[in-house]
């Protein structure tokens, strides 16, 4: 599915309306970046050997920079030259600390990572545990997994849309995306007891099963979204100044994206349909129909229109995922990784020694090592985990997206302007909690 352009968009403004036109979209690229540079080449003298360039930090406490980022600048006048991601101000040692925990503990230390997708944390984590002591979970887990983590795909995505608005002046879209995601997150809230960092997805399957009227919940939000993605389109993807400031500006290609090892959106963005869910499926994806969102030109625009239309086709999942939720377990009955039912604690002395076995020692899983990737909001979440046989990893490693996404940030922001360098961090969406696990 190619992201499609606005019926407005090649439509110019009334006069009235001064100077504004919606450019055809290769006609505004061209604009924002070839026609820019043969100005200033054209209006500006060669400069000498006595021209200074000035270093600037941006962050890592400036709002737009998402977090702890710290963005080095050489600026000539407004234009940045070069720039650094600088990271390391919230270094938390999460991956080491996960080779302390037991693996029944591992999610909780994970679902912290990116804090705006937690399930998919929990989700990597699993399925690496699962295939290494090679256990299948119950057909329910599988689909509870599924509609859980969509539905953190689509609050995700609008945390984007709230975000990305107030870095570029739309300030109502903050409120309108954090009214949106809110919803969201009191369905989380009913189902897992928590807001985020849920400990939700664990080895085995699920901590529990969904609880009553959740169908109805779900059908609430499926109802509630798509006209209200309908006037983030008429507040921003026709606007002639949000395309002003999105068209053309930290454009990248597909050779670029690639050989920077860049997914998601990002990569999606330069025309590359590559999607873990359909490309390397897991869970049940085989089983729905979806379409992976792609892009033209690899600039912010893409990147927002990508993540807005994903945010209608995870709907499109997630009304699948109702129509063919099974019955049955929501977690595996294999006694080795799974504690008895609360119930039966206070029924049976060995029921209760299984619990605290479990709880106290963990569980062991065979040696050997494994990786396994999902496809994040952001892109391509590994997990890779290597075991000696006991109750802790004895090596664990994250491959966050945010984190290698960042590399694209100089590549995108040459020969750009301050302001620009605003609206491409955004459309990078990086997770400060995920890069400096």
């Amino acid at each position: 599915m190619t992201v499609t352009e606005n019926k407005s968009e090649t439509e110019s403004a009334s006069p009235d309306q001064g100077q504004l036109h919606l450019l055809p979209r290769r006609e505004s690229v061209l604009r924002m970046s070839e026609v820019r540079a043969a100005e200033i080449a054209e209006s500006e003298p060669l400069a000498d050997e006595n021209d200074q360039t000035m270093l600037m930090n941006m962050g890592p406490s400036h709002p737009s920079t998402h977090g702890v980022l710290r963005l080095m600048l050489e600026l000539d006048g407004e234009t940045v030259i070069r720039s650094k991601p600088i990271i390391g101000y919230l270094h938390t040692g999460m991956e080491k600390t996960g080779e302390t925990l037991t693996y029944l503990q591992g999610p909780t230390n994970v679902t912290r990572m990116d804090y705006a997708a937690p399930l998919f944390n929990e989700l990597v984590f699993s399925l690496a545990v699962e295939e290494l002591i090679g256990i299948e979970i119950p057909e329910r887990a599988t689909w509870i997994r599924m509609l859980m983590t969509e539905m953190n795909r689509i609050a995700s995505h609008l945390l984007f849309m709230a975000t990305n608005g107030m870095d570029l002046g739309a300030v109502s879209m903050m409120i309108y995306g954090w009214r949106e995601r809110e919803q969201v997150l009191r369905f989380f809230e009913k189902v897992t007891g928590l807001r985020m960092n849920h400990n939700y997805i664990r080895v085995g399957g699920v901590a529990a099963d969904l609880p009553d009227g959740w169908r109805d919940d779900v059908l609430h939000l499926l109802e509630m979204l798509p006209p209200r993605l309908e006037e983030y389109d008429i507040l921003m993807t026709g606007q002639p100044i949000w395309r002003e400031r999105l068209q053309g500006v930290g454009v990248i290609s597909s050779e670029e994206a690639i050989a920077l090892s860049a997914t998601g959106p990002i990569l999606r963005s330069t025309g590359v349909a590559w999607d873990l869910r359909r490309d390397m499926p897991y869970l049940a994806y085989p089983e729905v129909d979806f379409d992976v969102v792609v892009g033209s030109y690899g600039d912010s625009f893409d990147r927002y229109a990508i993540r807005l239309n994903e945010i209608r086709e995870s709907i499109r999942i997630v009304h699948q995922i109702l129509d063919k939720m099974p019955k049955g377990d929501y977690r595996s009955e294999d006694r080795k990784v799974t504690p008895p039912p609360r119930a039966r604690i206070d029924e049976s002395m060995e029921a209760l020694i299984h619990h605290f076995k479990i709880f106290t020692e963990g569980f062991k899983v065979p040696e050997g090592e494994v990786y396994v990737a999902v496809e994040s909001p952001r892109g391509e979440l590994g997990c890779y985990i290597v075991s000696d046989g006991g109750p802790k990893p004895y090596r664990m490693h994250i491959r966050g997206p945010s984190f290698v996404n960042l590399q694209t940030m100089p590549h995108m922001m040459a020969d750009s302007l301050i302001a620009d360098a605003v609206a491409i961090i955004s459309s990078v969406d990086p997770i400060l909690g995920e890069v400096d696990r």
